[in-house]
């Protein structure tokens, strides 16, 4: 779930009937309205929307991007705040119930990233990043056949000029400054979602663990 102001905010889940389940408030959450499957992109078969850290949805703007997994991993597109719809494929390892996408961001309306892979393998680094510098329209492998391996949530730094890059999961923390390419391995220690509060400071969390990160 995410909001685009203090009163219009959207929530996704997995799919029911053809298309992802997606609900959107306009009164800041007193009502939600579930969107019909005649205004979404119908899902393929096994397709589902990860819920892995509450980063599988990235709005900028009135944009928002939704990234879906398993048996198919794509990105979902409204220019409008959830009123029109497009759907792009992605380059990410899929085919499975437990592969593909797990988390994105935007750094603005064009530059984005998507992580993922598969947890059951979580050592596994091929197709497993990606980047977008057109909005999420076309995608290309980064980092292919380099760690890190399976991640479940993903960051831009605050000011980094869509360079700087966090990623976490149980197998640590790692750190790109060339969107995405090449990554250094700053943390072991298991973590499932991370959040910035300026361009200084990050908080990650994990099984009965809160960290803060200090990035100069």
């Amino acid at each position: 779930m995410t909001f685009w102001n203090d009163q219009e905010g959207i929530a996704v889940g997995d799919p029911t009937g053809k298309c992802l389940s997606i609900i959107i408030t306009r009164d800041g959450g007193q009502n939600w309205k579930k969107l019909s499957c005649d205004v979404l992109p119908e899902v393929a078969e096994g397709e589902a929307a990860f819920a892995a850290s509450n980063s599988n949805i990235s709005i900028k703007g009135d944009n928002t991007w939704i990234l879906s997994g398993g048996m198919k991993s794509r990105v979902f597109y409204s220019p409008d705040k959830g009123e029109n719809w497009q759907v792009f494929d992605t380059p990410l390892i899929q085919g499975t119930e437990t592969t593909g996408g797990y988390s994105m961001d935007f750094y603005d309306e064009n530059n984005g990233i998507i992580i993922g892979g598969d947890y059951t393998k979580p050592e596994a680094n091929v197709a497993n990043k990606a980047i977008t510098v057109d909005g999420g329209k076309t995608w290309k492998l980064v980092g292919d056949g380099k760690d890190p391996g399976y991640k479940s949530s993903v960051r831009y730094v605050p000011n980094g000029d869509s360079k700087e890059i966090v990623a976490v999961g149980f197998k640590g923390i790692s750190y790109s400054r060339d969107a995405g390419k090449t990554w250094k391995n700053l943390s072991d220690e298991e973590f499932h979602t991370i959040r910035f509060l300026n361009d200084s400071t990050a908080y990650a969390a994990g099984t009965n663990r809160i960290a803060k990160l200090k990035f100069e």
